[in-house]
């Protein structure tokens, strides 16, 4: 075999760790499952596109073909939604089972150069991403019989996928091999990744609004270039003498994604061999220069400043001790200041006349639903490695042996956690609370009013930019909602063994709930009088909505019996909703609390 074919082969196909990864991976039970889960909710929408689209008429071929293109729309926006989601998922894996340095030491003794070992991981990881569209390609393939589908925008689409994938994966390992990166930046990593895709896409959305047009942006998101791909009349491109960007959004998103893919991967080659970047930022010192400036002792130091504890340590530890290292005091604050500096932002633009009511309807509801999935997402991660990480770790087996109560331990985890979430919470309650009170100020005399018409049948009801009342009801469900999502983060904490399962199982569970409720509270709330807009405030998602928009959010109630009616309504349906999650809540304290001693013998011992 030539030389340079042997050493290609070592980089790709016949790599050790690819191998290793791929063949282990493949006996797991739930990588089959998420390929059976993933190819059945394409084939469940492809058949629920052209079922509700043909119906049961006669069709000649040009109807038929637009059936197939809007069903090929639809699986090409959910293949990319779902590799958005899973690829972090099976990406992960690089970042938590590869997050010990012992374990690239023990890798850097065998006869594999850095590239070899970089890539071996990233193709493994990437191996299982790639087969989930190599699998869905005869069903895409389904889609032309139908006509209207070129097989030009298949494979685009498919290269949309694949690229992304690539991107997020060389960013896994790339932070696997800095060394910084740990078991707990697992769910920072996938909470960063759609944050990054949801902020690009509302930014993209506030900049088209004259234009329409592709923007910057457009090459920097993966659904916005499927979108310029598949929509060119409604998501034009930018015509000759534009930057290149512009007017191929597909390639230059493509192009970028494997050029940001190359240079991760020949920075991880570089560094892996002088201890990533861990030890380029700490200068070779025992104490890093960022610690000794925040006069802050080297990690492991077995000496604290003393601290005063609570009643409930349990309390105290999970609300004050996760703010023990800089990482943690940084990412917290900068996340309060910064979300409380633009949201004070929007209302000072709003009242100097910089936007007009309905963008700063947009950006207040962009921003504060943002935030408030964000912080989701993190109470999950926080709550659901509450318990499990204390059990691999062994804490758990000396919190045992203390006079705590299985009820004062778990009350205290979620109290703790509480604590330590509301600063965040703060932060979008308090921009919604900012504009009520604005809102209820009459504008402090803003210029043009705080007020517009909405056309209702032959007539118009005046309508405020955000209903003040907001500023009392949206913390009344939120902060409940919050500790149902730590509660049932700690349910699965208790009763799985791994961090990794416990978040996926807690983050499946909030996520069915809450999209359940949410788009029922929405779809109810426009066409159901008086108990739409009660059901909306059932869902934090649905209660904001109804606040900021409430002429769109509730539009039969306040067609058929005003305004006033519909704002009472959501009153007590947050008055319920709130009493609901309460109930909720103490109910799964109970049982926890009921069971624990049975499910901690039953896990005793796993690591």
């Amino acid at each position: 075999m030539p030389p340079l074919l042997r050493w290609l082969l070592d980089l790709t196909i016949t790599n050790p760790i690819a191998v290793r990864l791929v063949q282990n991976g493949s006996r797991r039970q739930k990588h089959l499952l998420v390929r059976s889960v993933y190819l059945a909710a394409l084939i469940l929408v492809l058949l629920w596109t052209l079922v509700s689209q043909t119906g049961a008429g006669s069709l000649d071929y040009r109807e038929l073909a637009a059936d197939g293109a809007t069903a090929f729309t639809w699986i090409a926006y959910l293949q990319i939604f779902l590799i958005t989601v899973l690829s972090p998922v099976f990406l992960a894996g690089a970042i938590a089972q590869e997050a010990n340095p012992r374990t690239w030491e023990i890798q850097l003794t065998t006869p594999m150069n850095s590239l070899q070992i970089v890539l071996g991981h990233l193709l493994g990881r990437l191996f299982f991403v790639l087969a989930l569209l190599v699998a869905s390609l005869p069903l895409f393939a389904l889609t032309q019989y139908f006509g209207g589908v070129p097989g030009r925008s298949i494979l685009a689409s498919y290269l949309i996928a694949a690229c992304a994938a690539t991107a997020v994966g060389a960013i896994a390992v790339a932070l696997a091999v800095s060394r910084i990166a740990g078991k707990r930046a697992v769910f920072a990593f996938y909470v960063s990744v759609v944050s990054y895709l949801a902020v690009t896409w509302a930014i993209d959305l506030w900049l088209r609004t004259g234009t329409g047009g592709v923007t910057w942006l457009t090459s920097l998101n993966p659904f916005l270039a499927l979108e310029s791909l598949l929509n060119p009349s409604r998501y034009p491109r930018a015509g000759e003498g534009a930057p290149w960007a512009l007017q191929h959004p597909v390639t230059a998103f493509c192009v970028g994604s494997l050029a940001l893919s190359v240079l991760l991967v020949a920075a991880s080659a570089l560094t892996l061999r002088t201890g990533g970047l861990q030890q380029l930022i700490a200068g070779g010192s025992s104490r890093p220069w960022y610690r000794r400036l925040f006069r802050l002792g080297a990690a492991g130091s077995e000496h604290r400043p003393p601290r005063q504890v609570w009643h409930n340590p349990i309390a105290w530890r999970e609300a004050a001790a996760r703010n023990s290292t800089l990482g943690r005091i940084v990412a917290r604050w900068s996340f309060i200041a910064l979300g409380g500096a633009f949201g004070v932002g929007i209302v000072v633009a709003f009242h100097l006349g910089s936007i007009d009511i309905g963008a700063f309807r947009f950006v207040l509801l962009a921003t504060v639903g943002t935030e408030l999935a964000v912080l989701t997402l993190v109470a999950i991660n926080m709550a659901a490695t509450a318990v499990s990480k204390e059990r691999e770790d062994g804490t758990l087996d000396l919190i045992l042996t203390t006079p705590i109560t299985p009820g004062a331990y778990l009350h205290g985890k979620l109290r703790g956690l509480i604590a330590y979430l509301m600063p965040m919470l703060a932060v979008p309650l308090g921009t919604l609370m900012l504009a009520s009170l604005y809102v209820l100020a009459d504008g402090l005399g803003r210029q043009g009013g705080i007020t517009l018409k909405a056309a209702f049948g032959t007539g118009s009801i005046t309508v405020p930019a955000v209903l003040p009342e907001g500023a009392v009801l949206a913390p009344l469900v939120m902060v409940p909602f919050l500790a149902f999502c730590v509660m049932v983060g700690l349910h699965w904490s208790l009763k799985t063994k791994g961090t990794i399962a416990s978040v996926v199982s807690a983050f499946g569970v909030v996520s069915a709930i809450a999209g359940v409720v949410g788009l029922c509270g929405l779809k109810s709330a426009a066409e159901i009088q008086i108990l739409g807009p009660a059901l909306a405030g059932l869902s934090p998602a649905s209660l904001v909505y109804a606040i900021i928009e409430p002429e769109n959010a509730m539009n039969q109630t306040i067609a058929s019996s005003g305004l006033s009616q519909a704002r009472i309504a959501l009153a007590v349906g947050s008055l319920i909703a709130a009493a609901l999650y309460i109930g909720v809540v103490s109910a799964i304290h109970t049982s926890l609390v009921r069971g624990f001693d049975m499910t901690v013998r039953r896990l005793a011992g796993m690591r």
